[in-house]
């Protein structure tokens, strides 16, 4: 059994020291190694090729939320997961912007932290419960997309198509390579049905997805 490579990124050693162990526990799962930063955990992705980074974000030096952009842009096939304390939406919402594939608090339990490595593995996106509650309250406080469910029926099978590849965490690259298309072509079918769903960004987009129920969480 080929295991999931894991890097764990945080600051404190005894948060790494307890997520190691934690996660020594789960069979298809292997902690390759640690950075204390950001830049630390950019050097060791370009070094060990890890399949998922386990991502903190308050971190000095280069934060977390940096760390994700460039890794997203320079190793689009390592998924990054983010474990962190902030549950607040205002974090939330940033980190997804950012490119991670998914969100988990660090007051999860040790099962959810090996589902959400095993989800942003196989490509799935993965919002903790703690991040699906902000999702929804962010929905119930603000202006509810009402028409959008009509805007749907507008999009041709290959832009639902490429829809939920997208909200699902792949990479234009990605979804290029799935479907033998060009990754402009990918774009212009994604700048296509952002303007018939009236969404204007990744966040929006999900949110969207999750309330159509495209994707759940």
């Amino acid at each position: 059994m080929q295991k999931i490579k894991v890097l764990v990124v945080d600051d404190h050693t005894i948060v790494r020291d307890g997520i190691c162990a934690l996660l020594a526990l789960a069979a298809d799962i292997e902690v390759v190694d640690e950075a204390g930063n950001g830049k630390e955990a950019l050097d060791k992705v370009r070094q060990l090729s890890p399949d998922v980074v386990l991502m903190d974000i308050a971190m000095p030096i280069m934060n977390g939320l940096e760390a994700t952009r460039k890794i997203g842009k320079e190793f689009p096939k390592t998924k990054v997961l983010v474990l962190t304390q902030y549950a607040e939406k205002e974090y939330l919402f940033p980190i997804i912007e950012a490119g991670a594939q998914g969100f988990i608090s660090k007051a999860a339990a040790s099962s959810e932290l090996a589902s959400g490595i095993r989800a942003v593995h196989q490509g799935h996106s993965f919002l903790s419960p703690v991040a699906a509650k902000a999702f929804i309250e962010d929905y119930q406080l603000g202006a509810p997309m009402r028409g959008r469910e009509d805007s749907y029926q507008q999009l041709t099978d290959r832009e639902r198509e490429i829809l939920k590849l997208l909200v699902e965490g792949y990479t234009t690259k990605e979804i290029a390579d799935m479907l033998v298309l060009s990754p402009k072509t990918v774009e212009g079918h994604k700048t296509n049905f952002m303007a018939k769903l009236d969404v204007r960004n990744k966040t929006d987009l999900i949110k969207y997805a999750i309330r159509k129920g495209i994707i759940t969480v």
